[in-house]
């Protein structure tokens, strides 16, 4: 049961992220790092110029493009931070972490990279020439609690980090931060489980944006991050008809898995676990409130595990559903990419059939792959995800007359002894 168990730990969703300027797509499936190049309609080659290999060789567990899209940073359970020139798809420098990567920020000026490591670390590396042999340096800790999420602030100000004791701390990002980061702005507290996932709403009324949260109690949550104050929450997953009002959220099936703004801000698209399709949430800049727009329904055995846009203009979400290596299945990696288009406030979107999406066969064959799959893998695919979520992020509870015990015999306890 035990070797069970860690398999389940293991399993690491499908990732997608797309270029601000919409120009190419990236998806990460277990160690493999797939990137299409709209612009010249085929896949992009990478390249390493760090001195390494450049690829991961265990689940990359982060992925994302920087602000202004000069650059990209992929990270995993192989304890590796590449930074990459979308440009020319060359890996410009590797970086060695001491624990396993679990969440990455690019800072707005695009000149510092932070990543959170399964220690409750966050470090930091200045991209000041040379890229090559880059040490991180500490700059933050959320003392033994798994980070989940980073991001910047939209005014630069703050970096926050998300962890799975349900809290969000907001941080003063500093002028020198590889001296630290030791001023913190608010937490952000009201979750009740672990808070997957962070976005960020525009608003000219507020430079520095609202932030969004969702978690594993099922819901997202609109913050003031000066203050800390929880602005509204809204049930998604309720409201999506997977849960009764009532319903338990010991029961860890339907988290917020990620968010994603689109249509400048004035959406927000929300993944659920167990929603074949997204939730579609309206922003009220004024009263300050989220309301469900609409459930956009994909079918097909499609849970999305991850979401991105590119320009927000554009209207267009991408989404990708898969797994990195699923017990009992003969594909050693799932994924299914699906994009919805006309994402409007008035309108009714659409889900693009293959034929349609941007890059087309040739998208499709790249960040997929080209063996078909029974549509019953994906969603046992998205049960084993739900699962390893749950082992990762869901502290276990010990009766009481065991926990004297277990303290006495942790590993730490007797390195000291």
């Amino acid at each position: 049961m035990e070797a069970e168990s860690k398999k389940d730990v293991e399993v690491a969703p499908a990732l997608i992220a797309v270029h601000p300027d919409g120009c190419s797509v990236a998806v990460a499936v277990g160690p493999d790092l797939r990137v299409f190049d709209l612009v010249a309609g085929s896949a992009a080659s990478l390249v390493d110029d760090s001195g390494g290999d450049p690829f991961h060789k265990d689940n990359i567990r982060a992925i994302r493009f920087g602000a202004k899209g000069k650059l990209f940073v992929s990270a995993g359970d192989d304890k590796t931070l590449k930074i990459w020139s979308p440009q020319s798809w060359r890996c410009i420098s590797t970086v060695s972490s001491e624990k396993r990567v679990t969440a990455v920020a690019i800072s707005n000026d695009g000149n510092f990279v932070c990543f959170a490591d399964k220690f409750g670390l966050v470090w930091v590396v200045d991209l000041d020439p040379p890229l090559l042999d880059k040490k991180p340096t500490p700059l933050l800790s959320h003392y033994c609690s798994i980070i989940t999420s980073l991001e910047f602030s939209l005014d630069a100000r703050f970096i926050l980090s998300a962890d799975r004791d349900f809290k969000i701390r907001v941080t003063n990002f500093p002028s020198k931060p590889l001296n630290g980061a030791h001023q913190i702005q608010s937490f952000c507290l009201g979750h009740t489980e672990f808070v997957s996932c962070l976005a960020f709403i525009r608003a000219q009324e507020c430079p520095q944006g609202h932030l969004l949260s969702g978690g594993g109690d099922s819901t997202v949550r609109l913050w003031d991050i000066t203050s800390g104050s929880l602005l509204d929450t809204c049930e998604v997953a309720v409201k999506a008809g997977l849960l009764e009002s009532n319903g338990k959220a010991e029961e860890h099936g339907h988290a917020v898995t990620d968010l994603c703004t689109v249509v400048d801000g004035l959406l927000v698209a929300v993944a659920i676990q167990s929603l074949q399709g997204i939730v579609l949430l309206s922003f009220n800049v004024s009263a300050q409130t989220l309301s469900v727009a609409k459930v956009v329904y994909v079918g097909e055995a499609f849970v999305p595990t991850c979401l991105g846009s590119s320009s927000p203009s554009t209207g267009n979400l991408w989404m990708v559903s898969g797994v990195s290596s699923l017990p009992g299945c003969n594909y050693p990696s799932l994924a299914r990419v699906r994009v919805i288009s006309g994402i409007d406030v008035e309108q009714e979107p659409a889900v693009l059939g293959d034929d349609n999406i941007p890059g087309g066969e040739k998208l499709l064959e790249t960040l997929q792959g080209t063996a078909s799959v029974d549509e019953n893998a994906f969603l046992a695919a998205a049960e084993a995800v739900k699962t390893a979520m749950c082992n990762l992020l869901i502290k276990k509870q010990y009766p009481a007359e065991n926990r004297e015990t277990r303290k006495k015999t942790r590993n730490d306890r007797k390195l000291k002894g």
